[in-house]
């Protein structure tokens, strides 16, 4: 019975951290894209998209997450947090007329 409560709070601990990296990874992205795109059509932005899934990949190592452990779902998981917070983070940027600089 203990061993089961370790494994979950294990599984929970490993969830809540590839949830906040890829989070936290979307809403940078979104916020450094505007630095580097020049209009919501500029390619650019979508390889600042994919360089923070790159880079969450290395983040998620240096926090103990056993990236070579994940299965094609969990890979989506982590896109798809990334794009959904990337996309909203630029849209509110592109729509309010902020500046970043």
């Amino acid at each position: 019975m203990a061993t089961e409560t370790v494994d979950r709070r294990a599984a929970h601990i490993r969830s809540l951290k590839v949830t906040a990296v890829a989070s936290i990874g979307g809403v940078a992205a979104g916020v450094v894209t505007p630095l580097v795109a020049t209009s919501a059509t500029d390619q650019l932005g979508l390889a600042v998209f994919l360089g923070a899934v790159l880079v969450e990949q290395v983040v998620m190592r240096l926090l103990g997450v056993e990236v070579e452990d994940f299965s094609t779902k969990d890979h989506l998981y982590v896109a798809f947090m990334t794009f959904a917070l990337w996309f909203i983070t630029w849209t509110i940027i592109l729509t309010t007329g902020t500046s970043i600089l």
